[in-house]
């Protein structure tokens, strides 16, 4: 016993001691570069653009990595920036930060809250606003290549960065890829991305091995009739008495058609039909939002909605319904392996109790696409709002504004400070030098 004990000291020595050393260099490097990273958050939150048009955001990221050592290429799918920094033989990882914002009037109060305003295709004037975190991410992103680009002696391979548009729209992803993404820069061994959490308190990440978020396809169906006199019914094709109808068969697809173990949602967002109390419009339409996992239960649905909505216009002797699938997105699957290795670089980093387990999300998310496109992928939740705020909405009955909402903000300095920490020993695993994957080994 008195030999072994000796032999594990020094062995706990040799694994333990560097990491604790690379940790704290992590630290100390987060708190000295930090004030500049929230002066850049600062202003990507105050400028935001929507979808698409990302064009001076685009060009804020590119400046600022190609000023750091890395080859940058622009307007990739779009907006999208690709940066690439080759430091030696070794592994290739990407890392994923989204650039747009959403058509929100925010409602935060901060003094650096955005006051860009657009009008929509529709012709309605809204503000513009970082409501689902893609600030945060953009910042954790060149904070993150900030480090790689001046610890080069800490790992070895290639580091891709990709500033992604239209994420919002769930087309960024297919854009880059369709634009040569893995054919014209190194194709990579496995990608990491982030997303703030509106529920997680700051300082911990969330994580989830497998299905975490939903395919999602829009669906917009119109009902058509044969206008006439509300006082003469007799004499139309009520559209609006046909979508009623529909509605309320849409709800009994997921209850009666698909397994109750087997995740869906089918949701109609919006109807419009009519312009006057006494006259029947020849028109309904109808916006759905339809969620679910697998490809199988994905057709599924969408063979129910389409069946459902034809056999109700033959019921009313109608014309056949227009129906129109768009904005489709794939479910994200995180890898399994991936995430295992991950979640335990981030307890060494964090803390144990600072890593926990994600519920799943019939949210949508494009980063999906990389990983159907064969790249190993793991998105982890990261929290943004601090323990105390959450604790006093919890005190007023209240939910804490969630993510697309006017009043969400993150609370920046721990949230990102938690962000940087994860990300950056998280690519320093991947990508390990040899005298570091030795004492890891």
């Amino acid at each position: 016993m008195r030999q072994i004990i000796p032999a594990l000291l020094a062995f706990w020595i040799a694994v333990s001691i560097p990491a604790q050393a690379q940790c704290e260099t992590i630290d100390a490097w987060i708190e000295e570069k930090l004030p500049a990273l929230l002066e850049i958050y600062k202003d990507l939150h105050a400028h935001p653009e929507v979808s698409y048009e990302e064009a001076v955001t685009s060009k804020k990221l590119a400046d600022l990595l190609r000023d750091s050592g890395y080859e940058v290429t622009t307007d990739v799918g779009g907006h999208g920036v690709v940066a690439v920094l080759k430091n030696g033989a070794g592994p290739t990882l990407m890392i994923r930060a989204d650039m747009d914002g959403l058509p929100v009037t925010e409602q935060t109060e901060l003094v650096y809250a955005s006051q860009e305003e657009i009008t929509t295709k529709d012709g309605i004037q809204t503000g513009v606003m970082h409501a689902c975190g893609h600030d945060v991410h953009m910042t954790n992103q060149i904070g993150v290549a900030w480090f790689m680009a001046t610890h080069r002696d800490l790992w070895e391979g290639t580091l891709v960065l990709i500033c992604q548009p239209a994420e919002e729209r769930g087309a960024g992803a297919k854009a880059m890829l369709e634009a040569g993404l893995l054919e014209r820069f190194p194709k990579p061994d496995q990608a990491l991305a982030l997303h703030v959490s509106a529920t997680l308190p700051s300082g911990t990440i969330g994580y989830r091995a497998g299905y975490a978020m939903a395919n999602v396809d829009s669906v917009d169906i119109t009902v058509h009739g044969r206008g006439g006199h509300g006082a003469y019914p007799q004499a139309t094709i009520d559209p609006i008495v046909q979508a009623a109808e529909l509605v309320m068969s849409l709800q009994t697809i997921v209850s009666r058609e698909i397994k109750p173990v087997d995740p869906a949602v089918i949701t109609v967002g919006a109807i419009h039909g009519g312009a006057k109390h006494n006259v029947i419009s020849d028109r309904c339409d109808l916006k759905l939002t339809v969620r679910s996992y697998g490809e199988k239960v994905r057709a599924q649905l969408r063979e129910a909605i389409t069946r459902r909505a034809n056999a109700i216009a033959q019921a009313y002797n109608a014309p056949e319904p227009t129906i129109h699938y768009s904005e489709g997105t794939p479910s994200l699957f995180n890898d399994q392996d991936l995430a295992k290795q991950m979640v335990s670089v981030f307890r060494d980093t964090l803390g144990e109790e600072q890593v926990v387990p994600s519920e799943p999300s019939m949210g949508g998310e494009d980063f999906g696409r990389y990983g159907l496109a064969g790249v190993p992928i793991l998105m982890f939740q990261l929290g943004s709002v601090e323990q105390k705020r959450l604790d006093r909405f919890a005190e007023l009955g209240q939910s804490p504004p969630s993510l697309h909402s006017p009043k969400y903000y993150p609370d920046i300095k721990p949230t990102l400070n938690t962000g940087l920490r994860a990300m950056i020993a998280g690519a320093l695993d991947l990508l390990q030098a040899p005298a570091a994957a030795d004492q890891r080994n």
